[in-house]
């Protein structure tokens, strides 16, 4: 069974940072793709970041590129988003998500992702 458990989210101001963590339990983390997504209130779940299984890809959102990294640490089962420069409009719940497969270019959209953590919110007031 797998589960996928974030933490980190918070209440910060404009222009500080934080790490969200997601710790994986259950087989082959280290083999599939992982990614992250929010939602803020009224509108869809989209896509953040993503990481290919042997972390030599990565993909974000226009609007978190420069700010926003993803990593993984396959040894620990955890994939990390670190956010720094954080604005109002990052406002949301924020969603680990563990891909299908494991690629060359991780999918950038929900269908691409099998199994999602409960979500961690991030507010940033400004």
């Amino acid at each position: 069974q797998v589960q996928l458990v974030e933490s980190g989210g918070g209440l910060v101001q404009a222009g500080d940072s934080l790490r969200l963590s997601c710790a994986h339990s259950g087989r082959a983390f280290s083999s599939i793709d992982m990614a992250w997504f929010r939602q803020a209130p009224g509108k869809e779940r989209e896509f953040v970041a993503a990481i290919n299984w042997a972390a030599t890809m990565t993909n974000y959102k226009d609007s978190v590129k420069g700010r926003f990294t993803i990593s993984r640490d396959n040894a620990k089962n955890t994939v990390d988003l670190q956010m720094n420069s954080l604005k109002p409009e990052d406002t949301a719940v924020y969603y680990c998500a563990r891909g299908r497969y494991g690629t060359n270019r991780p999918a950038e959209v929900r269908s691409g992702y099998d199994y999602w953590g409960q979500g961690t919110q991030v507010t940033v007031s400004s």
